[in-house]
């Protein structure tokens, strides 16, 4: 089971590489093509985007069907999309392409964060969904910074061509070694979970949560390139330090969430709020930024990992379409926040972008404390 965990999370590395490798190389794509920051910021938006309006529907048409052989479509269309991603010769044909990849993304998630929480006792079951999670956690270490790295010396086609690579990677190891896994016999996929009041209120918290945390994320390569003044080479080891920090604090969520969900979740909101204000304080100096950028990256990563736990602990009773429901929550919230980033950035500066993320964090401290009170009260 270890060797599944593992394998899922090698998957979830190479989509993870290919949905935020182009965080890194924004400000290439905006120069390349003669748009703006924020305009290129929907690589990322419109990405999420697809995932949040059709991640239930797409799920639900896979019931029931080989997850070994899903997970491996969903990798080869991410392939495709690189390829596409790669020859592009204009921002709607490259927009387009990363669009296509997109359609799978639900799939392989809710297959690989339920088999995860499945296949444990149910106290275990945060751990092994930190597991898979660690796939992203990794791509954020060695994904996202080797693209802005390889976009920095090769080009940015080239940041597409090694994504693909990832995902070829990913696949081939799922080809060779993951077992087959048969869809779950008795898994309800009724829409009855959605009637639950406190599915709305976990759903409404993580996306939240994670719009705060990509409102600021989504332009941290354009934000250490005027702000901090830091140049390509610069900006891939510091996403580099980022995603290294992000493998611990990865860990310790899944730790502490074995512990107390709702304790881990508002000590995540206060500690990245306290973080974007140490942002804002030490955009301009290369020296604090590095640390600012360790300390972030640990709090960071473990965001996803406990919106996910705050809203599949609440329909346990059908986890694989809580899961694909969580998945379009956890998109439309990149979406929400990379436009809102944006759009503070159009209006503003970059260096105001963590206004945005400040803003979200309040209301998901205020859905916090209303949900805390219906847990006490029930």
């Amino acid at each position: 089971m270890k060797r599944t965990l593992y394998l899922l999370a090698l998957g979830v590395f190479g989509i993870g590489t290919t949905e935020f490798g182009v965080v890194g190389i924004l400000p290439q794509i905006a120069v390349q093509f003669g748009v703006t920051i924020n305009q290129a910021g929907w690589l990322l938006s419109a990405f999420a985007g697809v995932i949040a309006v059709g991640a239930p529907f797409i799920t639900v048409a896979f019931a029931g069907r080989s997850r070994r052989q899903a997970l491996m479509a969903v990798l080869a269309l991410f392939m495709v999309g690189n390829g596409l991603s790669a020859v592009a010769v204009n921002f709607p044909m490259l927009l387009v392409a990363r669009v296509l990849p997109a359609l799978g993304h639900p799939v392989f998630w809710s297959v690989a964060l339920s088999v995860a929480a499945t296949s444990v006792r149910q106290e275990e079951a945060p751990k092994a969904v930190g597991i898979v999670f660690g796939g992203f956690t990794i791509a954020s270490v060695l994904g996202v910074p080797l693209c802005t790295w390889v976009a920095d010396r090769y080009g940015w086609q080239a940041a597409f061509i090694l994504s693909g690579g990832v995902n070829a990677v990913s696949l081939l190891g799922l080809w060779l070694w993951l077992p087959e896994i048969p869809a779950r016999e008795g898994v309800s996929y009724s829409w009855d979970i959605i009637r639950k009041p406190a599915l709305w209120r976990q759903l409404s918290l993580a996306v939240l949560m994670i719009a705060a945390m990509y409102a600021s994320y989504g332009y941290l390569a354009a934000y250490l390139d005027k702000v901090t003044g830091m140049d390509g080479r610069d900006i891939s080891i510091m996403l580099l330090l980022f995603g290294v920090a992000g493998v611990g604090g990865n860990w310790l969520a899944g730790k502490l969430l074995s512990k107390s969900i709702h304790l881990t979740t508002i000590s995540f909101i206060v500690m990245l709020a306290l973080v974007h204000i140490g942002i804002y304080l030490a955009g301009a100096s290369y020296g604090l930024m590095i640390v600012v950028i360790i300390i972030w990256g640990f709090i960071h990563t473990g965001g996803f990992l406990i919106s996910n736990i705050n809203v599949t602990s609440v329909a346990k009773e059908s986890p694989e379409l809580a899961n694909a429901i969580f998945t379009s929550a956890g998109n439309l919230a990149v979406t929400i926040g990379a436009t809102m980033g944006g759009a503070v950035i159009a209006g503003a500066s970059v260096r105001n972008v963590i206004w945005a993320s400040m803003a979200l964090l309040a209301l998901a401290a205020i859905v916090w404390t209303w949900s805390a009170k219906k847990i006490i009260l029930s």
